[in-house]
């Protein structure tokens, strides 16, 4: 019964002893590192980057928008009251997804 109780004993000094001489870890919910100049100017620079290249696929989003209205307005002003052309629902297609895809640009995503 007393070696039971001493080998307990000992095992539990001796994780004792393990956990306290562990390294400490940062706490998860602590405040994060500071971070150093050079890379807050590396995140700013890729930042604006990123914003010039959204611009630009902006810009050329609505061109392309542009130029899709103007064939369907063609198709439609063609087409008459009775004919719809797959041509123009085709469009109507490409004009949406392209629509879509420039305002998720806008927001950022």
């Amino acid at each position: 019964m007393r070696s039971s109780t001493a080998l307990s004993l000992i095992a539990f000094l001796l994780m004792t002893s393990a956990a306290l001489s562990a390294p400490q870890q940062n706490p998860p919910f602590g405040p994060p590192p500071p971070k150093d100049e050079q890379r807050e100017q590396i995140e700013k620079d890729m930042a604006k980057k990123a914003n010039k290249q959204r611009q630009a696929e902006i810009r050329r989003d609505s061109e392309q928008l542009l130029k899709l209205a103007t064939e369907l307005k063609q198709y439609v002003e063609k087409s008459n009251e009775n004919i719809l052309s797959i041509e123009v629902l085709r469009k109507s297609e490409e004009i949406e997804k392209l629509a879509h895809s420039v305002k998720e640009k806008m927001k950022g995503q």
